[in-house]
C-alpha cells in the first residue's frame, strides 16, 4: 500500500537535465505519467492541424467568388465609360486606353484592366480571375472581340488568398500559445504523477492495484491504514469483521476513537506506538495486534495495524501449553525426584513436584514393608504410612505425617491398590465410597475446599509400593479423564525411584547390621588409655572404615583405624576379614611395622583369590558395583573412594591402616601407618599438632618400600585422635583444609573429655550428607604409677633366683597382693631358672601392678619356649605347664634385643580350675626348680 504514495525528490532530479534530457524524459511514454503527457500534446497537435486545414480550405473556397466580384464591379464601370466605346473605335485605341485603365485600376482594387477586340485575348501576368464584359453600340450590337474588342479586369489568386493569410497567422499564434500551456500543464501533472506513481508502467500500475485490492479483500488478517491525525484511511474486508466495522466506507475518515472499539484496542490503534501481537478484547473475540510506522518504509506519517482472530488460536495454544507445562513437569520430575536413596526423602520429592503445578493437594503414603526394605504386598487392610504431604497443613489433614492409616475396602485408594489402577473422583462430594475412609476426618477435606481427587498406586516391577494421592480444590477445576495418563505417568517415575530407594534400603540395613557386628561392640577394660569413639556410615552406603582398641601385655593397648576401598556389602565384609586379622596379629604381640606387613600379605591374596575368581567366572565380576574413582588418602591428597589400578591386575581391594601401641609405664607411643593419614596429638597445654610420620604405600599394593615406625613420648593428660579420611577431605574440601578445619576444632574442645572432644569435632567437621564413612577415636593418655612398677636385675647364677623371689615377696606385700604370693613365687621361679639356663644376658624381671599383676622375664635370646605335656619318665618339661595352669594368660613377645615371657594373674587371688593333674602331682613332677 506504501507504493501507491509517491515520494518526493524526482523534481530534484531532473533539474539537473540538460534541456534535450527534459524533453527525451517528458517524451517518455513507458510509464503513467508519460502517457498522461504524450496524449494531451498529440491530441493538440492534432487539434491545430485541423484547424489549419479547415481555414485553407475555407480561405480557397472564399476567394474565387470575391475576386469575380470584384472583377466584374472593375470592369462594368470600365466597359460602359463614356470614352471607352471611342477610345475602341478610333485608330489609336491602346493610346487612348491605357491611362485611363491606368487611372481605374486602383480605384477598383483589381490587379489588371484590359481592353481588346474581339479577337484578341489579353494575357493576364498569372492565375488570375478575370470579367469580360462587352462593350456595346448604340444598338445593342457588340463590338465584338475584334474591332470594337471588349475591357476586363481581374485579381490575381494569391491577391484573393492574401485576404485570409492574416487571419490564419493569427489563429496559428494562437494555437502555439495554447499548445505551450498544453504542454506546460501536462509536463506539471506528470512530474505530479510520476511523484505519486513512482514510474510505474500502467501494466505494473494495474497490476499493483489488482493485486491491493486482491489481498485486502481475500486475505484472512484485519488490515488498518491510519493516518497520523488518528484517523482511520482503510479497513480491508476481516478487519471490518473483526471490528464490526460497517461494510461502506462510512468508518474510513473517521477519528478511531468515534469507530466505537473497546477502549484498549481503541487506545493502541489511536497512539501510533509499536506493538506485536497484543491480544486484547474486541467484542467477544480475543485480536491479537501488531502495529507499524509507516514512514520509515517510504509513506506519509501514520501507522498499519494487523489484526489476528487469537480465540481459537488462544485456546489451542493453552492446550499446548497444558501439555508443554506437563512435559516439562514430567521432565523435572525426573531430576528432582530420585536425588537420594532414601524411601521417605524420595515421596517428599514427588509431593514437592506435583504441589502446584499438578494439584493443590498432593499426599504419599506407602505401605509398611517398603519403610524396612522389604518386598510388600498390597490389598485391602494394608496398612500404609504417611511419608509425606504438601499443600495442606497438618491440623487439615485427615492423617498426618508419620501416622498409619488402614485403607478400607471399597474406597477409592482400596481400589487403586488392588487394581493398580488410578481411580478418578470428579467430586468428593458426591463420593460416598470415599467419605467411608473416615466421616469426620474427610469433612474437614470439603470444608477446606477440596473437590476432585486421583489415587494413582505407586508400582514398579509389577508391585504396589504405596499410594499417592492428588487432590484438587474448586477453584482450580476438578480433574478429567485426561489428568489420569499424566497422574501415572508421574507416579511411575517416582515408583521406581521409591524401589530403588527401597531395595538400597535393604542392602544397606544388611550391610550396616553386618558392618556393625564386625566393628567392636564393647571396649576392652584398660588403665593406659580412655578412649571415646564415633563411626558414622555414610549416607550413600556403608564403607569399610573401622576401628578397634585392643589390650595388649603389659598393660599396653593398641589403638587401630582403618578404610577398606569402595561401599557395601564387600566393603564391610573385607573389613572384617581385616579387623580379624588385625586381631590375631596382635595376639602374637607383633611390633606395628611387622603387623601391616602382614597385613599387606593378606590384602594381596584376597585380591590374588578374587581375581582369580572372577577370571574363572565362578566369583563376582569385580568389586560389586561400587564405581568409586579416587585417588589415596594419607599424604597421597586424595580420599579412600578409589585405588590406583595395579599393573596386570583389576577389582584390587585395597586399604589403609594406622595402627598404634601405647606404653603406659613411659608414656611411649609406637605408630606405623600403610597409606592412612597420621594422627593429631593434642598436648596438656592445648597445643594441636600432627606428628610427621613416614608414609608407607596402602594394604594390598605390593610395594617393594618397608613400613616405617614413629615412637612418640606422650605426657600425661595428652591426647591422641586417630580417624579416616572421610573427616577431613569431602566433594567440598581438600585434605589440607580439612586438617585446619580438624586443627581449629580440636583447639576449641582441647580442655574437653574424649567424648565431648568427639561430640565437638562431628559437629564442626561433620558435611550435611557424608560421602564416606567416618571413624574417630580420641584417646587421652595415662601413665602407670611408679610404685605400681618393680624391677630387678638377675644375674646369670641360679643362686639369684631365691633373692629375687624373696624381693618379689616384697612387693607383693607392699601393693597388698600376699594373696598372690606363693602363685607368684612358683611362676617367677620357673621363668627365671629357664631364662638363667636357656638364655642370655641380660636378664631382667619387671612386676607391673595394674589390672592385674603382670611378670616380665627378659632375656637376651629369641629362642622361645613352647608348652608340652611332660611323660612319666621325662626330667623336665613341666614348668610351662605349671605356669600355664596357675596364670590367667602367658606369652612370649620379642624385642630388638630378645624376648619377654610375661604372665598375667587375677588380683582377686583366684586360681584356674586345676587341669587332670593335680597340683600336688606337679610339683611332684617339677624337677627343674631349685629347692626353695
Amino acid at each position: 500500500m506504501t507504493e501507491i504514495f509517491g515520494r518526493e525528490g524526482d523534481d530534484a532530479q531532473a533539474s539537473a537535465h540538460s534541456p534535450g534530457q527534459r524533453l527525451r524524459s517528458l517524451l517518455r511514454v513507458h510509464s503513467v505519467a508519460g502517457r498522461v503527457f504524450v496524449l494531451p500534446l498529440a491530441l493538440a497537435v492534432l487539434l491545430v492541424v485541423a484547424a489549419a486545414v479547415a481555414l485553407v480550405r475555407q480561405a480557397e473556397g472564399v476567394s474565387t467568388p470575391e475576386a469575380r466580384q470584384r472583377s466584374l464591379v472593375g470592369a462594368t464601370p470600365f466597359a460602359h465609360a463614356p470614352g471607352t466605346l471611342a477610345a475602341m473605335k478610333s485608330r489609336d485605341s491602346t493610346a487612348l486606353l491605357r491611362p485611363q485603365a491606368e487611372a481605374a485600376r486602383p480605384a477598383s482594387g483589381v490587379d489588371h484592366i484590359a481592353v481588346s477586340s474581339p479577337s484578341a485575348f489579353a494575357a493576364s501576368a498569372g492565375p488570375a480571375v478575370s470579367t469580360t464584359v462587352p462593350v456595346t453600340d448604340r444598338n445593342g450590337s457588340t463590338a465584338g472581340f475584334g474591332s470594337a474588342g471588349f475591357g476586363s479586369a481581374g485579381i490575381r489568386i494569391q491577391r484573393a488568398g492574401g485576404l485570409v493569410v492574416h487571419p490564419l497567422e493569427v489563429l496559428l499564434g494562437a494555437v502555439a500559445g495554447g499548445l505551450l500551456v498544453v504542454i506546460g500543464g501536462a509536463a506539471w501533472v506528470r512530474g505530479r504523477l510520476r511523484r505519486q506513481t513512482h514510474g510505474l508502467h500502467p501494466a505494473a500500475l494495474r497490476r499493483m492495484y489488482e493485486h491491493h485490492d486482491a489481498v485486502l479483500h481475500a486475505v484472512r488478517e484485519g488490515v488498518l491504514i491510519i493516518g497520523s491525525d488518528g484517523r482511520l484511511l482503510l479497513a480491508n474486508d476481516e478487519a471490518r469483521r473483526l471490528l464490526g466495522l460497517p461494510p461502506d466506507a462510512d468508518a474510513e475518515r473517521r477519528p478511531v476513537a468515534d469507530l466505537g472499539l473497546e477502549p484498549r484496542l481503541s487506545a493502541l490503534l489511536a497512539s501510533g506506538r509499536e506493538a506485536t501481537d497484543e491480544v486484547l478484547l474486541a467484542g467477544d473475540r480475543l485480536i491479537g495486534v501488531s502495529v507499524r510506522p509507516t514512514a520509515p518504509y517510504g509513506g506519509p506519517a501514520g501507522t498499519v495495524a494487523t489484526l489476528r482472530d487469537s480465540t481459537e488460536l488462544r485456546a489451542m495454544a493453552g492446550r499446548a501449553g497444558v501439555a508443554q507445562e506437563r512435559l516439562k513437569l514430567i521432565y523435572d520430575a525426573g531430576l528432582r525426584i530420585g536425588t537420594t536413596l532414601e524411601v521417605g526423602r524420595t515421596a517428599e520429592e514427588l509431593a514437592d513436584v506435583a504441589v502446584p503445578r499438578f494439584a493443590d493437594v498432593a499426599t504419599v503414603e506407602l505401605l509398611e514393608p517398603v519403610l524396612r526394605g522389604d518386598e510388600p504386598a498390597a490389598g485391602a487392610g494394608t496398612d500404609l504410612r504417611r511419608m509425606a504431604a504438601r499443600g495442606v497443613r497438618d491440623e487439615s489433614a485427615i492423617y498426618r505425617v508419620g501416622e498409619v492409616l488402614r485403607v478400607v475396602s471399597g474406597t477409592p485408594m482400596a481400589t487403586a491398590l488392588e487394581s493398580g489402577r488410578p481411580v478418578l473422583v470428579d467430586d468428593l462430594r458426591r463420593s460416598d465410597e470415599w467419605r467411608r475412609q473416615d466421616l469426620a476426618g474427610t469433612q474437614r477435606v470439603l470444608d477446606a475446599g477440596i473437590r476432585s481427587l486421583i489415587a494413582v498406586p505407586l508400582q514398579a516391577r509389577g508391585v504396589v509400593l504405596g499410594l499417592a494421592n492428588f487432590w484438587r480444590s474448586g477453584t482450580s477445576g476438578g480433574f478429567e479423564e485426561g489428568d489420569l495418563a499424566f497422574a501415572e505417568e508421574l507416579t511411575a517415575r517416582a515408583a521406581v525411584a521409591i524401589d530403588n530407594a527401597r531395595r538400597y534400603t535393604r542392602e544397606h540395613t544388611t550391610a550396616v547390621t553386618l558392618q556393625r557386628s564386625l566393628l567392636p561392640q564393647t571396649l576392652p577394660e584398660q588403665s593406659a588409655l580412655e578412649v571415646a569413639h564415633r563411626y558414622l556410615p555414610a549416607h550413600a552406603g556403608v564403607g569399610g572404615d573401622w576401628f578397634d582398641v585392643i589390650s595388649l601385655p603389659g598393660a599396653r593397648v593398641a589403638l587401630v583405624v582403618g578404610d577398606v576401598v569402595g561401599h557395601g556389602l564387600h566393603a564391610a565384609a573385607t573389613m572384617g576379614r581385616l579387623r580379624t586379622a588385625v586381631h590375631n596379629f596382635s595376639a602374637l604381640d607383633l611390633p606395628p611395622d611387622e603387623l601391616l606387613n602382614h597385613l599387606d600379605e593378606l590384602v594381596t591374596h584376597i585380591d590374588t583369590d578374587e581375581v582369580q575368581a572372577a577370571g574363572s567366572g565362578t566369583g563376582e565380576e569385580g568389586r560389586g558395583g561400587d564405581g568409586n574413582e579416587g585417588t589415596w588418602p594419607g599424604g597421597t591428597g586424595g580420599d579412600s573412594e578409589g585405588a590406583p589400578a595395579h599393573p596386570g591386575r583389576t577389582g584390587i581391594t585395597g586399604a589403609t591402616c594406622l595402627y598404634a601401641i601405647y606404653d603406659p609405664v613411659g608414656g611411649r607411643a609406637t605408630l606405623a601407618r600403610a597409606g592412612h593419614p597420621g594422627p593429631a596429638v593434642i598436648a596438656p597445654d592445648g597445643t594441636v599438632s600432627f606428628p610427621e610420620m613416614p608414609v608407607s604405600p596402602p594394604l594390598g599394593l605390593g610395594g617393594s618400600e618397608p613400613v616405617e615406625i614413629t615412637e612418640l613420648t606422650l605426657s600425661e593428660g595428652s591426647r591422641l585422635v586417630l580417624y579416616t579420611d572421610g573427616l577431613i577431605e569431602g566433594r567440598d574440601r581438600d585434605i589440607g583444609t580439612g586438617l585446619e578445619l580438624l586443627r581449629t576444632a580440636l583447639a576449641t574442645a582441647a580442655d574437653r573429655t574424649p567424648e565431648q572432644i568427639c561430640t565437638a569435632v562431628l559437629g564442626t567437621m561433620l558435611p550435611e550428607h557424608p560421602g564416606d564413612d567416618i571413624a574417630l577415636l580420641v584417646a587421652r593418655t595415662q601413665l602407670l604409677d611408679p610404685g605400681r612398677v618393680a624391677e630387678w636385675e638377675v644375674p646369670s647364677d641360679p643362686a639369684a633366683v631365691a633373692r629375687i623371689r624373696s624381693a618379689c615377696v616384697g612387693a607383693l606385700e607392699s601393693w597388698g597382693l600376699e594373696a598372690l604370693s606363693f602363685t607368684t613365687e612358683l611362676i617367677l621361679s620357673e621363668l627365671i631358672t629357664n631364662a638363667i639356663r636357656y638364655g642370655a644376658q641380660p636378664i631382667r624381671v619387671r612386676l607391673l601392678y595394674d589390672r592385674a599383676l603382670i611378670c616380665e622375664v627378659f632375656d637376651g635370646t629369641s629362642a622361645s619356649p613352647h608348652l608340652r605335656r611332660a611323660a612319666t619318665t621325662d626330667e623336665g618339661g613341666r614348668g610351662l605347664f605349671l605356669v600355664a595352669q596357675f596364670a590367667q594368660r602367658w606369652g612370649t613377645r620379642y624385642t630388638p634385643n630378645g624376648k619377654i615371657i610375661w604372665t598375667e594373674q587375677a588380683l582377686d587371688g583366684g586360681r584356674p580350675e586345676p587341669g587332670p593333674d593335680s597340683v600336688d602331682d606337679i610339683l611332684d613332677q617339677w624337677d627343674d626348680v631349685p629347692a626353695l
